[in-house]
């Protein structure tokens, strides 16, 4: 077996699969969706890491002994186009922040095969385009029942909760408020607590555009 190590030797304009992501070893991480590649960002900030650090402790505890399980990044996410899809002709790998499954069937040594039921991404400069248009199109189609972007300069959390195969929110969430999950019931956690360690760092402006969930 052949692996790549040099990821210039990619064409960017090719679509790639499973099958060739498992003979790549580089040093950058890399994402697929809908087979283009996506290299990730470079290490995350203080507060990307202080807010993932947050969240990872507080649905591990939440989930002590429950059937759903957490995984923090990385972990790769394989989204095949079908269900019945052959895992090496999946075009769409990711490294979510977190991932929470709850379907043990869809684990196995190399991550999950199938939509986990709640992703996070927290936001970074680099990552913002790819988080709000590449991978909430990909989630919403894969049946993601929940996704979470967590905006680190704002202190904001948007939750987009799969509604009839669309995704709709509530109104972003933020220091001062408490978050639910609409697949983990009775879970709940203050963003005081999220945000508490944020530190001030320079950010381009961006938006989240949410839509009202229908009462």
């Amino acid at each position: 077996m052949k692996y790549l190590t040099d990821i210039n030797l990619l064409d960017p304009d090719k679509n790639y699969t499973y099958a060739d992501y498992l003979l790549w070893r580089f040093k950058d991480r890399i994402e697929l969706i809908r087979g283009k590649i996506f290299k990730m960002a470079p290490a995350p900030s203080s507060s990307h890491q202080s807010i993932v650090t947050v969240l990872i402790s507080s649905f591990h505890q939440f989930l002590k002994n429950k059937t759903c399980k957490v995984f923090p990044v990385p972990f790769d996410v394989r989204l095949p186009a079908f269900l019945d899809a052959e895992d090496k002709d999946t075009e769409t790998i990711v490294q979510p922040d977190i991932t929470i499954v709850c379907d043990p069937n869809k684990i196995d040594e190399r991550g999950c095969k199938g939509a986990p039921d709640l992703i996070v991404e927290v936001l970074s400069p680099n990552s913002v385009s790819k988080d709000l248009h590449e991978k909430y199109e990909v989630y919403e189609e894969a049946g993601v029942k929940e996704y979470w972007v967590v905006h680190p300069a704002e202190k904001t959390i948007v939750a987009f909760i799969l509604k009839e195969g669309k995704y709709r929110t509530t109104k972003p969430l933020t220091v001062g408020d408490r978050i639910s999950s609409a697949v983990l019931p009775g879970f709940m956690l203050s963003l005081d607590e999220v945000f508490a360690e944020s530190f001030k760092e320079p950010e381009p402006e961006y938006e989240v555009k949410t839509r009202r969930l229908d009462p």
